[in-house]
């Protein structure tokens, strides 16, 4: 009896307590706004005089100039096709990202009453921010493996018993390339500097505008969700980012604090790094 209470003890892993916790957070907070209804009735929407385009200016300004940028590293470099190239289509992204950084707060600084405090950025409430987006990605965390869960099943389903969803191609980099200045400039890429653009541009200018146009949360929340989900290449990671972003949606109109879903996205990131390369080292 002994043997196999210490037997199931030791199988018990850091994931499982991690669920554990996050369904019981979710299930609390179930029963705290009958099951999701009354979540944000008392939610205010953020007062800006935002026109419908403004968020695709930034938008453009990331993604239409990191290309080009790119596609100028590459005629600079040449044929080169090694780590090389990688580490500075990196840079480039990371150039882009923070250009559009910039013009989402001097817009934000512009269209928002209150400016960058009336849209959500607040620095002295930096600790508590921090503290409830890992609470808050407790409760949701569940939620992203349940979709997770349901991928793998569909894709055995329809692939055979083989089936591995695909890994994100910056996690594979991290756990496959020995240039360790790479493997640091890609960690950089997705603990800081992604979650600090995707939640500026989708949640702070994309849900709020939204929002600002038809008045209801919920379906603001929904509609980003679908667009986060679908900038990233793999549809195989869609349903999961799209419980990820209702979570973050979610957060950020109940909290008004844009540092949360910052903060959650920078924390769900850097525990898949870690996970990985945790997984990486078992195998060696």
């Amino acid at each position: 009896m002994s043997d196999g209470l210490e037997q199931s003890i030791t199988t018990i892993t850091p994931e499982h307590v991690i669920t554990v916790v996050g369904v019981a957070l979710f299930a609390w907070w179930l029963v705290r706004t009958s099951l999701g209804r009354t979540a944000l009735v008392h939610s205010r929407p953020r007062r800006n005089r935002m026109a419908l385009y403004t968020p695709l200016i930034p938008f453009l300004i990331w993604m239409l100039g990191t290309a080009v940028l790119q596609r100028l590293v590459v005629d600079i470099i040449g044929p080169v096709r090694d780590w090389r190239l990688t580490f500075a289509n990196s840079v480039v992204y990371c150039i882009g990202s923070l250009l559009s950084v910039v013009a989402m707060l001097i817009l934000a600084k512009r269209d928002f009453a209150r400016g960058l405090t009336g849209w959500g950025l607040r620095c002295k409430t930096v600790p508590k921010d921090l503290g409830l987006a890992a609470v808050r990605l407790l409760a949701v965390w569940p939620l992203v493996m349940v979709m997770i869960v349901i991928v793998m099943a569909v894709g055995k389903a329809l692939q055979g018993p083989g089936y591995e969803i695909p890994q994100h191609e910056e996690l594979e980099l991290i756990t496959t390339s020995t240039q360790r200045s790479l493997q640091v400039l890609i960690v950089i890429l997705a603990v800081v500097v992604a979650p600090l653009v995707e939640e500026m541009l989708f949640r702070g200018l994309f849900q709020t505008m939204i929002r600002s146009y038809w008045g209801r949360p919920w379906l603001s929340i929904a509609i980003t969700s679908v667009l986060f989900a679908t900038v990233h290449q793999n549809p195989e990671h869609w349903p999961a980012l799209f419980m990820l972003a209702m979570g973050l949606g979610y957060t950020y109109e109940k909290s008004g604090s844009l540092l949360q879903p910052i903060f959650m996205h920078a924390l769900f990131n850097g525990v898949t790094v870690a996970s990985a390369l945790a997984e990486q080292a078992a195998r060696m």
